[in-house]
C-alpha cells in the first residue's frame, strides 16, 4: 500500500528504510541501490526540501518543468537524471541539463544527444528503454532490437552507455512484478555476456521498488512516496 509522506524528509526516510529491507532480503548492500526522487508536477519548495533531507539523485520527466526547478536550485549540487519521454527537437536541451537519460529508445535519438554534448561535460550516461509487455501507450526498444540497439549506442563517442530502463505493465501481486523485472535483468545479463560492461538498471517505482530490488534494479524512481501527492 503506498504511503503518502507528510514532508520529503519523512517520504525520504520511510523510502531508504524500505530499500534497506528489501536489499538485505535479497542478498545486496542497500548501498547499490540509488534513489532517484521523481520531481514531476512537483513544487519546487518540496524539491528544496528533498535535496535539504539528504537526496541526491533528482528525476525529472519534463523539460520545462526541469529547467525551472534547475533555475531556482541554481548552486546545489545534485545528479540530474531525465526519465520522461524525449522528442527529436529536445535533445539539445537534454544534453546541455542532465547527467543521466533513462529514456533512450532509438538511434536517432541517441545519435542527437551524442553531438550536442557539450565538449566541456563529461559523456552523458544513458540507459536503453525496453519495451515490456503490449501496451501500445508506452515507449521503447524491443527485445528482440536490444541488442543492435546497445551496440550502435554504445560506439557513440559523447555517450556512455549504462544500462537499461524499462516501465512494465503495472501489477499488485509481486511475483507479477518481479516476472517483468526478471525479463529486463537477463536482458541486461544476455549484453553484458556479449561483451557490454553494463551497470545500471532503472526499474522499480513507488508500488513496486521492493520487487524490482529483488531482481537487481540499481536505481528506483520515486515520486509520490518521496515527495507527497502531486500538485497538478
Amino acid at each position: 500500500m503506498l504511503t503518502i509522506p507528510q514532508n520529503p524528509a519523512d517520504g525520504i526516510a520511510a523510502v531508504r528504510e524500505r530499500i534497506t529491507v528489501a536489499a538485505l532480503a535479497a542478498g545486496r548492500d542497500p548501498a547499490a541501490v540509488t534513489l532517484v526522487g521523481v520531481a514531476k508536477s512537483q513544487p519546487v519548495e518540496r524539491v528544496r526540501s528533498g535535496l535539504d533531507a539528504g537526496l541526491a539523485d533528482l528525476g525529472e520527466n519534463y523539460l520545462q518543468e526541469a529547467r525551472a526547478h534547475f533555475e531556482a536550485l541554481a548552486g546545489r549540487s545534485f545528479r540530474r537524471h531525465f526519465i520522461g519521454t524525449l522528442q527529436t527537437n529536445k535533445t539539445r536541451e537534454a544534453a546541455q541539463l542532465f547527467d543521466w537519460v533513462h529514456t533512450v529508445d532509438r538511434l536517432r535519438i541517441a545519435e542527437r544527444l551524442s553531438a550536442q554534448r557539450p565538449e566541456s561535460m563529461p559523456p552523458l550516461a544513458v540507459c536503453l528503454q525496453v519495451h515490456l509487455g503490449d501496451e501500445s501507450t508506452k515507449s521503447g526498444v524491443a527485445p528482440a532490437g536490444l541488442p543492435a540497439l546497445a551496440g550502435a549506442v554504445a560506439a557513440l563517442p559523447r555517450l556512455r552507455l549504462r544500462g537499461l530502463m524499462s516501465l512494465p505493465p503495472e501489477e499488485t501481486d509481486p511475483a507479477r512484478q518481479r516476472r517483468w523485472f526478471a525479463e529486463l535483468r537477463r536482458l541486461f545479463e544476455a549484453l553484458n555476456d556479449a561483451g557490454h560492461r553494463l551497470d545500471a538498471l532503472s526499474m522499480g517505482m513507488s508500488g513496486d521498488f521492493e520487487a524490482a530490488i529483488a531482481e537487481g534494479a540499481t536505481h528506483v524512481r520515486i515520486g509520490t512516496a518521496v515527495f507527497g501527492a502531486r500538485t497538478k
